[in-house]
């Protein structure tokens, strides 16, 4: 027995390294107690004598959040032998035993312990005590399990668990329909502080700040957490992590296009006291919420919409409007945007169907657009409701159904300010959603999971149903518009040469006929330089020119905007719209349009790494860049990166004259075993933020 102030408990081992493998969270760390609800973790318990449940029994109590309450699921009373008493409205109630290799007559005991699969997550105490005597046991952060079917983000297929939870590295597509590129991103979920900084971005939420004892509750439900940091993601209302810019100046912070991963940027607000990091744009938004989502325990990917509408007066048509050489005369509320990027989460939503209708698959978009609920945050919003058109199950459904679905509608606005509707198209907007493919680098198109075939009956169907339950204010013949009537003729525009920045872009727009008559054909042919957003930046060039429709046959009608003509205009722009205004001289109040959103690919950067890569051993990566143009580039610099590998370097490089090349071998000792992505980025007064990646695995 003990005497005094001698203390009955010995030792406490949290048997780290084996619960945290465990748990799946061994890659966050090995040393702080990472585990996840709805699973056991083993806890070796030493006392100074033997045990006896009976006599002696022990009790824990395990606490989160600023005001701990059995009945709001923040605090739950444990006892071997489970005699504690409870509150009647106790919820989410721990469970505590004996393990099988323990020995009481020793007092060596072990205690699994497990966290309700339905359990708050966050950081919690457990208190334990024992003969009159208590310790604190253990200080473990408590996140979602996707691998226990009790949990709401339960995700069956173990592939799928390693790419949306455990995947470090990912793709993110950008560029537009036609010109689909993808891009390297470092997630780095699991670099160090992460779930510091992660349960940091909960504590400051609005939510949070107004009811500390509800949000901590609510942190139970994977629908609210998602809610919260898509809210946390962008720094509108709150103190999110990062600040949004759609302009041509970024003075004070980083150009959007330069990051090319997320930790850095959550690291930087973590440690400037939650101070807005500069600057982001949609899938730097996504990817810094992936990265939360994956670290929290949420299945999450990435997902790229090409053709991306915003609808801002929620009648699911986006109205856009060109003066009659085919440039947009004014501006609009509404936009079609080349590409806009939000995530996806996985999760239960009971409060959709009590049957699992909704379950799966949630669209999250953390870039400050609407406001929902007053705040800027999107969803989530269940991606079979959207398929179904379902606009009136929350949250936020109506906009990014319109995303993905939305009718467009052209505009030519006369001189005397009347409006002409020169096209109606039900296609156009949502096509080629794009995500990573699990367990590979391929592009897997998602587009059915969103939407029926477009032109099919039951994609019309659907359409009609959502636009009947938000109705809403669009353009019409009433508020000055009349209607215009399909094309007699087709258009489109074919390359000519792969479109290369440093190179004269050469397009043909060919024309088709059917007509028994020839036809005089008046083509005003408009460049404007666009940023991805749909909003145009400077006007290229434009040429009318006078042509002939011969019946039967194809018009080729040559396009060329010389690298002379477009250098400067589009250095801080992402795509050249070319459009084509096309009037029958027979016919010259019926004017036809078609355009094509022209994404320039860049010079090769060639990144190589020789050898063996070996943990906490120097190894060097070496980058190449050749300038392919006459003119001399200016203010170079190389930016290296790698989660796991090496933090953030940058180099400021010398002026590069035409057919020169820089070779630039960059030392760095990774820290991390396993594989790894290097990415590297090549700046220039001409050619901006050019990417290339090389893949690494580093050995033991």
């Amino acid at each position: 027995m003990t005497t005094g102030n001698e203390s009955v408990f010995k030792e406490v081992d949290l048997n780290t390294k084996t619960n945290n493998t465990e748990h799946h969270t061994h890659v966050i760390s090995k040393d702080e107690l990472i585990v996840r609800r709805g699973q056991p973790f083993n806890v070796t318990l030493k006392l100074a004598q033997a045990f006896n449940a009976d006599l002696h029994p022990l009790s824990v109590v395990a606490v989160t959040g600023q005001f701990p309450s059995e009945d709001r699921g923040t605090k739950s009373c444990l006892g071997i032998p489970d005699g504690v008493k409870r509150s009647p409205s106790a919820k989410a109630i721990w469970k505590m035993e004996l393990h099988k290799n323990s020995s009481p007559p020793t007092g060596v005991l072990i205690l699994t312990i497990t966290p309700h699969a339905n359990c708050p997550i966050g950081e919690y105490t457990l208190t334990l005590t024992h003969r009159d005597q208590e310790i604190l046991l253990a200080t473990p952060a408590v996140l979602f399990n996707p691998w226990c079917p009790d949990d709401w983000v339960f995700l069956a297929d173990e592939q799928e668990r390693q790419e949306y939870v455990m995947n470090e590295q990912g793709i993110i597509f950008r560029g537009s329909s036609n010109y689909i590129s993808p891009m390297k991103w470092d997630f780095g979920q699991f670099e160090n502080n992460m779930v510091n900084i992660c349960l940091a971005m909960l504590d400051v939420n609005h939510k949070h700040q107004r009811n500390p004892m509800e949000d901590e509750s609510a942190r139970c439900n994977p629908i609210y957490v998602s809610r919260v940091v898509s809210a946390m993601i962008n720094s509108e209302d709150d103190s999110g992590v990062m600040e949004g810019n759609w302009s041509s100046s970024f003075a004070g912070g980083v150009p959007p296009a330069q990051w090319n991963g997320s930790y850095p940027i959550l690291k930087k607000w973590f440690n400037s006291n939650c101070s807005p990091v500069k600057y982001g744009q949609c899938w730097v938004f996504a990817g810094v919420m992936c990265s939360v989502m994956r670290l929290l325990g949420i299945p999450c990917r990435v997902i790229t919409n090409f053709e991306s509408a915003h609808d801002s007066n929620k009648n699911l048509i986006i109205d856009e409007y060109h003066s009659d050489y085919g440039v947009a005369p004014k501006e609009t509320v509404d936009s079609i945007w080349n590409f806009h990027v939000w995530v996806e989460g996985w999760m239960k939503r009971p409060d959709l169907a009590a049957d699992g209708k909704y379950d799966g698959w949630q669209a999250v978009d953390p870039t400050p657009q609407e406001k929902s609920e007053g705040v800027y945050c999107c969803g989530p919003a269940s991606v079979k409701a959207i398929l179904d058109g379902e606009t009136k199950l929350k949250y936020d459904t109506p906009f990014i159904y319109a995303e993905v679905n939305a009718d467009s509608v052209d505009w030519l606005v006369k001189a005397d300010n009347s409006k002409l509707n020169i096209l109606h198209d039900s296609k156009i907007v949502g096509q080629n959603i794009s995500t990573k493919a699990v367990g590979s680098n391929k592009r897997s198109n998602i587009t059915d999971t969103y939407k029926y075939p477009e032109g099919s009956e039951k994609e019309r169907d659907v359409y009609k149903h959502a636009s009947s339950e938000n109705p809403g204010e669009s353009e019409n013949v009433e508020n000055g518009g009349t209607e215009n009537q399909a094309p007699p003729f087709t258009m489109r525009f074919d390359e000519v040469t792969k479109p290369m920045n440093g190179q004269d872009l050469s397009l043909m727009l060919v024309l088709h006929s059917e007509s028994p008559a020839a036809r005089q054909l008046s083509i005003n042919i408009s460049v404007q330089a666009m940023r991805y957003n749909g909003s145009p930046t400077v006007n290229i060039k434009s040429d009318v020119k006078e042509e002939t429709l011969q019946p039967g046959t194809d018009l080729s009608v040559p396009v060329l905007v010389p690298f002379s003509t477009y250098r400067k205009s589009m250095a801080q722009s992402d795509s050249m719209r070319i459009a084509a205004m096309v009037l029958d001289k027979d016919k010259p109040d019926t004017p036809f349009l078609t355009t094509n959103n022209v994404v320039l690919g860049k010079p090769p950067l060639t990144v190589t790494i020789s050898g063996d890569v070996k943990v906490k051993k120097e190894a060097t990566v070496e980058v190449t860049f050749k300038n392919p143009i006459s003119e001399t580039l200016k203010n170079c610099t190389l930016t290296v990166s790698g989660s796991g590998l090496m933090e953030e370097q940058k180099h400021d490089l010398p002026d590069l004259a035409l057919n020169r090349q820089v070779r630039v071998n960059v030392p760095f000792v990774p820290y991390k075993t396993g594989q790894k992505v290097l990415i590297a980025t090549f700046d220039s007064s001409v050619f901006r933020y050019v990417k290339s990646s090389c893949a690494v695995n580093v050995q033991p």
